[in-house]
């Protein structure tokens, strides 16, 4: 599974929902990058401290670019249709292929939060995990305090399971983490069921 996990990401396939395309990040992307990846508000809950300038998140990029080359870097630039604009990015932060598991994160530009777009980027990438990956978990953690992350997990149809027995330790802190999560067979089972509701309509 490992080398097949290289061949789909050193050059990962475009994906797509309703208002958004899931494409690989390219360094263009830095001056949208730039303006959330700047905003401690949109930082606040995650391990990483806001972009000093702009010449920062190209090189990021430059370096994100050498790791898709190498079929090591699983996450999708999210990009608005309306806008053709990147706002943010969602994808996998580990795949652990032994165990046949993933571990999913995403952070959204400020300007679009609570329009659910973080929620349909998210189930987009699940589906991915179950059907091409053919993953058997996909979980995803946030810290205490953050729960409109836990919304949108929920609302993408994955079930709290609790705080975790270690805190984390960031930015100077030791902070509780959450962790939703929702397997392969939940997964299925909840198609199988939007699909008899659509059928009733």
């Amino acid at each position: 599974m490992a080398n097949m996990l290289k061949s789909i990401f050193r050059d990962p396939p475009v994906l797509q929902t309703n208002r958004l395309i899931l494409r690989r990040m390219q360094r263009s992307d830095s001056s949208d990058m730039f303006a959330y990846a700047k905003d401690p508000a949109v930082t606040r809950f995650l391990t990483w401290e806001p972009h000093p300038d702009e010449a920062f998140t190209r090189r990021y990029l430059t370096y994100v670019s050498s790791r898709y080359k190498a079929g090591e870097f699983f996450d999708w630039a999210l990009v608005l249709r309306t806008e053709n604009k990147m706002i943010g990015t969602c994808g996998f932060t580990r795949i652990d292929c032994k165990n046949g598991l993933g571990e999913v994160g995403y952070v959204l530009n400020r300007n679009y939060w609570g329009q659910g777009l973080a929620s349909e980027a998210l189930q987009r990438v699940i589906q991915f995990a179950f059907d091409v990956l053919n993953l058997n978990r996909v979980e995803s953690r946030f810290m205490e305090g953050n729960t409109p992350s836990r919304k949108v997990m929920e609302k993408s149809g994955m079930t709290f399971e609790g705080f975790s027995d270690e805190p984390l330790m960031t930015k100077g802190q030791s902070v509780a983490v959450g962790v939703c999560s929702i397997t392969k067979d939940a997964y299925l089972h909840a198609e199988t069921l939007s699909g008899l509701h659509l059928n009733n309509l």
